[in-house]
């Protein structure tokens, strides 16, 4: 049970290592942290007052167990936490998106630039896709959920819990609708296509929104085209595309399940006819294609993370170069390539001069055109660069 205000425990920044947070940055690390004995028994998912000296800087929700041992929650260390509390912040975060957006589904919940780190919430309609992926909204899931479903009116709530950051906070992995029903797939409009999000049983929350802008500016580039979509999950830039009027566009995909969802999300935008799938490792279609001869007006790869951290770095940045080595000789003279990465690792520079890399060592020449982001409904916490995780580079190859 979460302590109440008066007898919350104290957590002691080591001296000299508030700058950060004075900063603006909401997270303290384990080598910021005075780790006594007391401290490192401290149950994951505690909230603590957190100090500097004689120096309260407010509510921090505690985890010896994780690299980031405290995220601050509240400039006030003796705020109560429960329903109002949650429902304040989605109040907040859901005025924005019904500034942006006209049709309940976006990304409702985005962790800290919402004002509640480890937490994310998708919305689709009357169903939200909550991940609890820290371990105090783990122990608070039950006044977040309510405030959710009480400040949106949704009625269904399903709580998604298998990310794989869990494991860095000492949690399980489990999947439950807990209230409410989902009996199938959602339909999700955006960009004039219908795309299914498999809410349950999907990747992630069953759709990535964060995309949504990128894909509109594809679509500009798109009439009459021939267009290749590596790593296309449910239609992702296929769908897209094709409903502004591409001539044709190949799918391509690890997941069975997925493309199945593509062509069913084809078949609702009345596509169908237009859109092909293949089911491959993503790399290995690229390589086929080249074999085939296979050439398009269009190349998109929008792969996962290949740098999902600092340690995987280096790697990613390898696959990202490799990936454009491999993707650009399939595009034709004067066509595009789009290459996308969500690694949180990689920064916008890093992974362009991987991509220049790799066009240059097979002899290719472009110019970079567009440089896109996630989508508004995804804003990004001003101290924390990586919450600015997604790159969408557009290159014009020279004609």
């Amino acid at each position: 049970m979460t302590a109440t205000p008066t007898d919350r425990p104290t957590v002691k920044l080591r001296l000299g290592k508030g700058r950060r947070l004075a900063d603006g940055a909401p997270w303290a690390f384990t080598d910021e942290i005075a780790m006594d004995r007391r401290t490192k028994n401290l149950a994951p998912g505690t909230l603590v007052r957190l100090v500097e000296g004689d120096t309260a800087l407010g509510l921090a929700a505690f985890n010896p167990a994780s690299t980031i041992t405290a995220r601050l929650i509240d400039p006030n260390p003796d705020a109560e936490i429960g329903t109002e509390w949650f429902a304040a912040r989605v109040r907040h975060a859901l005025a924005l998106r019904e500034m942006l957006f006209d049709t309940p589904f976006y990304r409702l919940i985005h962790a800290e630039a919402d004002n509640l780190p480890g937490i994310v919430a998708d919305r689709f309609g009357d169903t939200i896709v909550v991940q609890p992926n820290a371990a105090w909204a783990e122990q608070l899931l039950a006044p977040l959920s309510e405030a959710l479903l009480a400040v949106t009116g949704a009625r269904n709530l399903v709580v998604n819990a298998t990310s794989r950051v869990r494991k860095l906070e000492g949690l399980e992995e489990y999947l439950n609708v807990t209230h409410g029903a989902v009996d199938g797939p959602i339909p999700v409009q955006m960009n004039g296509a219908t795309y299914l999000a498999d809410v349950t049983g999907g990747q992630k929350t069953g759709i990535f929104f964060d995309q949504r802008p990128n894909h509109a500016f594809v679509a500009r580039l798109a009439k009459n085209a021939r267009l290749l979509d590596i790593f296309t999950h449910v239609g992702g830039f296929a769908l897209a595309t094709l409903a502004a009027g591409a001539d044709s566009a190949l799918g391509v995909d690890s997941s069975a399940p997925a493309l199945a969802l593509a062509e069913q999300g084809a078949q609702l935008t009345g596509v169908a006819d237009r859109f092909q799938t293949r089911r491959s490792d993503g790399f290995d279609a690229l390589q086929a294609l080249a074999g085939e001869d296979a050439r398009f007006d269009i190349v998109i790869c929008d792969p996962p993370a290949f740098a999902p951290n600092k340690a995987a770095l280096t790697a990613g940045l390898r696959a990202y170069e490799r990936l454009a080595r491999l993707a650009a000789p399939l595009v034709k003279p004067g066509g595009w390539l789009v290459l996308c990465s969500c690694s949180h690792a990689t920064d916008p520079q890093s992974f362009h001069s991987a991509n220049a890399r790799g066009l240059a060592r097979i002899g290719i020449r472009a110019a970079l055109v567009q440089s896109g982001r996630a989508g508004p409904d995804h804003p990004s916490h001003m101290a924390l660069p990586e919450t600015s995780y997604l790159k969408a580079m557009f290159y014009r190859l020279d004609g």
